[in-house]
């Protein structure tokens, strides 16, 4: 690794607050509040594919923040970390309009940063432009709700338990775990560039430890660059794949006896510069011959690329879910625990609107260049190899198709001949930036934020940086830091904070046109403008002179329709001489651990719940206790080992089918799993009434082997 990596032991001390002595320099609040939504009917977001909408739950999605203040209170800083694909325009402005109507100025755009975990296995719909308007099949109410209140509501626990404390931050590698999906693409990059870094990932976890005056721990941060796509695109369970899983480990690691989603304990792994960057170690097969497809198109023999997909470590995809969360956490567990230098000094932060669409760029004294009018080029539609395009695009495009651009013509409009020249080589698929119906198709007007503790910087990037351009963005941001006289800065990248505006490749990647470069909206000169003006933001906390930022062009918020292709929830019905919550297929009267307890009930629509129980568990797994004669809950719906599936049936019927996978870890006894759910009758002339019911299965024991 380069110099740039190294953990630099001169921290600016000067700034400490010696009359708070050893207890603390900061005040510290952390949260953590349930943003799970509807988890069936819904499309899942990330893959975009069509096919997949949700249909029961795995584990639930959490939102977490981070509170950071002055010992006197005078700054304060915000990092919120949620469990969805991206964090969306519309999403920020809504979250920051709530907070603004309890909080007052305290909580703003320049010093709250939300970042996605970037899982593609959460509820879409919660999107204002019309390209994810279209994938998310409409803007989802439920969807967007439920996001905003468990944003708002983490904040609000965190806002409420601040404590003196301290912030330690340590580094690790984390092996075994990544591997560059776009080889060939970084490869374009210069050798002289490549040479300094060990891998065409970044291995390396940088981890923020909190702890109370008191000595009691409060959580963590970890950033590493990975896609939580360990779970593909034929899921169809709500979840928060690999980094989700090594949040839970952490936390029921540190909230003993407690059930997941409860505790004071808030360990978050948040996203970094994932943009080329898989999970799914075993690299390209063709899923029809078996042979590698590791080529510049990703393209099989027979088939083209729709056969060419990448595999994890495991036997399946949960499998290898667990396993690379594994590998996450482990690491995290291990530098958690060696964390010893600490960040201390003033807080600072910085935000700028920036039309994005209008950037004009110093290369060098002789050479001006601009970004571009958002377009998508053709190796978008060719997906990657965690999950491949519908039709038959490969990746590495550099001329258009003739056939599918007569399409786009007739349907969408054919790009001007400005926009095509600004994105070359890039063959545009779709012109999305002269794309404004029934509103702008892509964001012009995007988010630069910048927020400092101490010797630590966070980069919130609007987007997924690819491993180089966040080296490449690191290094820029240091530099500019040190040429005002702040050296040693450590600087990580949160990804997909704010605004989702796709990729960010390198100028030298973008000639290679794979899907990351054609996902690089704003065309070839895209990263080169976000380190111009990530720079303009460093400068301006290090000489202190934020307050002379100009604002920028504030983004619109747009009246979007709640017209979606979702369909509506219609009356819940049961079979003939059946009520709500009766079984349908019993469990066995025994089982051994490494089994599957199954159960199916008579079921409603799960959406009803989220409409209309915020936090609502669809499932317990409870222990009888012989000495009180009753029964305790093990597992909850947000427990690992517990699976949630809803399968819809004709005029209104529905069944549910809830699975425990028995970890090696179950004690010996009888137990039982219950079901929870609403179920919705339509009176006639008056409005709907939703009814809550449960179901219990027979009783069964576990034994030993």
């Amino acid at each position: 690794h380069s110099s740039l990596l190294a953990l630099d032991p001169s921290q600016p001390t000067s700034t400490q607050n010696p009359s708070t002595g050893g207890s603390g320099n900061y005040l510290i609040g952390v949260g953590r509040a349930d943003c799970t939504g509807p988890v069936a009917e819904i499309p899942l977001m990330g893959f975009a594919n069509a096919d997949q909408v949700g249909g029961g739950l795995l584990t639930r999605l959490y939102s977490r923040a981070f509170i950071v203040a002055e010992p006197d209170n005078s700054k304060r800083v915000v990092f919120v970390s949620v469990d969805i694909g991206m964090v969306s325009q519309k999403l920020r402005l809504e979250v920051l309009s709530e907070l603004q109507s309890k909080y007052g100025e305290l909580y703003r755009q320049d010093n709250v940063i939300l970042s996605g975990t970037h899982t593609h296995s959460g509820p879409a719909g919660y999107f204002q432009y019309t390209l994810f308007w279209i994938t998310s099949k409409g803007l989802i109410k439920p969807s967007l709700q439920a996001l905003v209140k468990g944003i708002v509501k983490s904040i609000d626990i965190a806002h409420g338990n601040m404590k003196t404390g301290r912030i330690f931050i340590n580094r690790g590698t984390v092996e075994n775990s990544q591997i560059n999906r776009s080889p060939y693409s970084y490869l374009q990059n210069p050798a002289s560039e490549r040479s300094r870094y060990s891998s065409n990932t970044d291995k390396e976890m940088v981890l923020l430890k909190m702890v109370a005056g008191n000595g009691q721990e409060l959580g963590l941060i970890s950033w590493f660059a990975v896609h939580p796509v360990s779970m593909n695109n034929t899921n169809h369970l709500v979840n928060s794949d690999n980094v989700g899983y090594a949040s839970y480990l952490f936390e029921q690691e540190k909230n003993k006896g407690m059930l997941p989603g409860e505790g004071s304990f808030v360990a978050a792994f948040a996203s970094s510069n994932l943009g080329d960057v898989s999970p799914n170690t075993k690299g390209p097969f063709c899923i029809n011959t078996g042979d590698s497809c590791d080529n510049p198109q990703s393209t099989c023999p027979v088939g083209g690329a729709k056969m060419c997909m990448a595999m994890g470590p495991g036997t399946d995809m949960f499998d290898s879910t667990r396993i690379i969360g594994q590998n996450i956490y482990l690491k995290a567990k291990e530098v958690y625990a060696s964390a010893s230098q600490e960040i201390t000094g003033p807080l600072s932060s910085a935000h700028q609107w920036v039309n994005m669409s209008d950037v004009s760029v110093t290369l060098n004294a002789t050479h001006v260049v601009k970004t571009c009018k958002p377009a998508l080029g053709h190796s978008f539609a060719a997906g990657t190899i965690d999950g491949v395009g519908a039709f038959n695009f490969t990746q590495g495009a550099v001329e258009g198709d003739p056939f599918w651009d007569t399409i786009r013509d007739q349907l969408l409009g054919k790009p001007s001949n400005e926009t095509q020249a600004c994105h070359d080589p890039k063959p545009i698929l779709f012109s999305t930036g002269e794309m404004t119906q029934p509103h702008p198709w892509h964001p012009d007007i995007v988010d630069v934020q910048l927020v400092t503790i101490g010797s630590l910087a966070i980069v919130a990037v609007p987007g997924e940086l690819t491993t180089m351009s966040g080296r490449r963005l690191r290094e820029a941001v240091r530099s500019e830091f040190e040429s005002h006289g702040t050296s040693g800065m450590n600087v990580v990248i949160a990804g997909l904070c704010n605004v989702y505006t796709h990729y960010i490749t390198t100028y030298e990647e973008y000639q290679a046109q794979r899907y990351e470069a054609a996902s690089t909206i704003y065309g070839p000169h895209t990263l080169s403008a976000y380190m111009q003006l990530y720079r303009g933001l460093a400068k301006a906390i290090a000489t202190n002179t934020v307050q002379d930022l100009p604002s920028g062009p504030e983004p619109p918020l747009f009246n979007v329709t709640s017209l979606t292709l979702v369909p509506a929830v219609i009356a819940d019905r049961t079979p003939s001489n059946k009520a709500f919550g009766d079984v349908l297929q019993e469990v066995r009267p025994e089982y051994r651990v490494g089994e599957v307890a199954e159960v199916t009930f008579v079921s409603a629509n799960p959406r009803n719940s989220a409409e209309n129980a915020t936090e609502h568990n669809f499932l317990t797994v409870e222990r009888y206790i012989n000495s009180s004669g009753s029964w305790s809950v093990v597992h909850n719906d947000a427990s690992w080992e517990t699976r949630f599936y809803w399968t819809k049936g004709l005029l209104g019927q529905s069944n549910a089918t809830v699975e425990w996978h028995i970890p090696s870890t179950t004690e010996p006894g009888t137990y039982r799993i219950r079901y929870f759910g609403h179920y919705k009758k339509i009176p006639l002339f008056r409005p709907a009434v939703y009814y809550a019911f449960e179901g219990i299965s027979s009783a069964f024991k576990i034994i030993n082997l």
